[in-house]
């Protein structure tokens, strides 16, 4: 009665647990999103140590609203150190714990966490505030919620009362439950309080995993210098306000993942710099150049809610006609050099900025001793070009991530990390928003800059002739020594142009999806792979049961890339090569015919396709639908078996009679 799930868990060699244990407690203490992927966060408002006496004589030394856990700047009560003193004795006498809850005691003192649980999505569930008492002696922590009466009393909600335990049972085996004293009564509205089912299977099952497996992280926590709750709030609503950019995305990239994640982003740092302004006393809105903008949909959202700033990139996007005169766009090529400095501008963001995410804090650096830098690296580059690895004991994220915060600290900064929440397996950011030096160093830091900028280049870049331009190529193995100074014939640009070869990116982005080959020529290749798929023995074959035909269906054989490439001409990979990819690009652009999985060429059986999910985002079911019998069907007409499925069921036209016209096509004329 009241065991609501238990798990056996190993200790190989008893170097987990305890410890491990209470690890996995902090993750679900500070990230329940995590595990509870309808919560949004946890604002821990304040924890330290209580005593188990009955009257609670001394004061507990409690901690109030860590920034680095729940972020500064907390919504609701403040909790200090006497409020929780008094909670702490409100608590007590409304205890002691019923069974199966272990009780408190035995040596050492408990330790208190308050928390705030955030809901996700709109309309969001107020928030809800917890005890949780951790009890080390004896393996537990207990959950307790709390209610404020009209008296502004906290009176502890019992029916949602659990305990998690961890118990040594012998040698390496150990035990993690999950008790509640009273389960027919517990309350769940699915968001604050899952059902009892979900924490003695999902929250358990994460727990036993985490108490010995955890690891530590090569990064911080997310949205550590912001308030959690305070960042839900405003995410929501930018969410809804912007929500309207998806059905109306014009670009061929995914409007779901781009337009939530520059949300996402515009969220953080409004927050952000609404916290600069507090510090600094500031009535103004900071004013920003976001440097390689994009899609420029980051600079449309802080310019709409009240931001002054512009975003400059090399090559202009169809939507920047979308947004309308108040979203300042601008289509130039930026070089590192005086003539790109930005003196009057508050911050700088580079946001998947590429070639110049090294530069970023520099430019801020050299525009003016106030000039903020906000940075999101993606793709590695150094100062010259393509970033090399030097070390091979952190992963090649982490060692480039490295590379950008030392950067940074060598412009001066005070160099801050962190963790955003955003779709992108790229969610590290840096922040350079204070100095580490007096502004009369001005040059004494301007001086080391371009040394260490020297030092990144590559003795082969670095002695160059700049009149044919640079290459980009890897020479790691030889660097210039740190502080030499430019070869001769540079110094005449060193004044203007901070690195002479600089490589932005160019103005007309390349087509590598084989798409500017010959018609023809495309499906002359196609044709020709099929059939040797076809031909290749052993034959596959499979019975197509469809409408009741017991005929068999022809799916070839797979053969590697290389197998494949060996049965085409020399020309023909020749041409296929030219196009950034070759071979491999051009097979899985035409994935109606073919499946290219682990280097290996497949002919596709739509018969084995899974049939679209009703989880699949509005705009990618719409697409799929506009799409439907726009293109016939290349086994109806190619196969010597035909098409495996039934006209009706074929998302392709099994001849002329079928085709109908693309509503995308209809659209950009009409856009046009």
């Amino acid at each position: 009665m009241g065991l609501v799930g238990t798990a056996a868990v190993r200790d190989p060699g008893g170097a987990a647990l305890p410890r491990g244990f209470w690890a996995a407690v902090r993750v679900w203490l500070e990230k329940p999103q995590v595990a509870n992927r309808r919560l949004s966060g946890a604002a821990v408002q304040a924890e330290g140590t209580v005593p188990l006496g009955e009257g609670g004589e001394r004061s507990p030394s409690f901690a109030a609203g860590r920034a680095g856990v729940g972020g500064g700047g907390q919504e609701g009560r403040a909790a200090g150190p006497a409020e929780l003193g008094r909670l702490w004795r409100e608590v007590q006498g409304q205890l002691p714990l019923p069974p199966p809850l272990t009780g408190w005691g035995g040596p050492g003192e408990l330790r208190a966490v308050l928390r705030t649980l955030l809901p996700r999505g709109r309309p969001a569930a107020p928030p809800a505030l917890e005890l949780a008492v951790q009890d080390a002696y004896n393996g537990t922590v207990t959950f307790l919620p709390l209610e404020e009466n009209s008296e502004g009393k906290y009176l502890v909600k019992k029916c949602n009362i659990y305990q998690i335990q961890l118990k040594h049972i012998k040698d390496e085996e150990w035990s993690i439950s999950v008790v509640a004293p009273f389960p027919e009564d517990w309350f769940s509205d699915g968001i604050l309080y899952p059902k009892l089912a979900w924490l003695g299977n999902k929250l358990l099952s994460k727990l036993a995993k985490w108490s010995v497996e955890q690891k530590p992280s090569e990064f911080k926590s997310t949205l550590s210098l912001i308030s959690v709750a305070k960042y839900s709030k405003v995410y929501q609503d930018l969410k809804e306000k912007y929500k309207v950019m998806v059905k109306v995305w014009p670009e061929v990239t995914d409007p779901e993942k781009f337009v939530y994640e520059d949300v996402a982003i515009a969220t953080y740092l409004l927050i952000l710099w609404e916290e600069e302004r507090k510090e600094k006393g500031l009535t103004k809105k900071q004013s920003f150049v976001d440097l390689g903008c994009g899609n420029g949909l980051l600079v449309h959202i802080l310019n709409n809610e009240g931001h002054s700033g512009r975003g400059i990139d090399v090559r202009r996007r169809k939507i920047w006609d979308m947004y309308g005169p108040e979203t300042h766009l601008e289509e130039a090529t930026i070089i590192p050099g005086d003539s790109h400095l930005f003196p009057d501008t508050d911050w700088l963001i580079g946001n998947h900025s590429d070639e110049l995410t090294p530069w970023v804090p520099v430019i801020a650096a050299r525009s003016s001793y106030s000039c903020c830098y906000f940075v999101l690296p993606c793709c590695f580059f150094d100062f010259h070009g393509k970033y090399s690895r030097r070390q091979s004991k952190k992963t090649q994220y982490r060692e480039y991530l490295d590379f950008v915060a030392q950067v940074g600290f060598v412009c001066g900064f005070h160099v801050e990390e962190d963790c955003l929440r955003i779709p992108s397996t790229k969610r590290v950011s840096f922040i350079g928003k204070s100095r580490t030096y007096p502004p009369a160093e001005h040059a004494l830091i301007d001086n080391q800059i371009t040394q260490f900028i020297n030092s990144r280049r590559t003795c082969a870049v670095a002695t160059c002739d700049k009149r044919v331009g640079f290459k980009h190529e890897d020479h790691s193995d030889s660097l210039c020594e740190v502080g030499s100074e430019p070869p001769e014939d540079e110094t005449e640009t060193a004044g203007t142009i901070w690195m002479p070869g600089f490589q932005p990116r160019e103005k007309v982005e390349q087509i590598r999806n084989c798409a500017s080959l010959p018609r023809d020529f495309v499906d002359e290749v196609v044709l020709d792979v099929a059939k040797l798929l076809l031909n290749a023995a052993p034959q596959k074959s499979c019975s197509n049961m469809q409408g009741g035909n017991t005929n068999t269906w022809n799916q070839g054989e797979s053969l590697s890339l290389r197998e494949v490439a060996e049965h085409l001409n020399k020309e023909t990979l020749k041409k296929l090569k030219s196009e950034y990819g070759g071979l491999q690009t051009l097979l899985k652009s035409n994935h109606q015919v073919f499946e290219v999985l682990n280097g290996r060429v497949h002919i596709r059986d739509w018969r084995k396709e899974k049939p679209p999910s009703k989880t699949k985002p509005e705009v990618k079911r719409r697409l799929s639908a506009e799409a439907f019998k726009t293109r016939l069907c290349w086994f109806f007409i190619h196969h010597p078996d035909g098409c495996s499925l039934p006209s009706e069921a074929c998302p392709y036209a099994h001849g002329t009679e079928e085709l109908r016209q693309s509503q995308i096509i209809k659209k950009k004329k009409h856009i046009q």
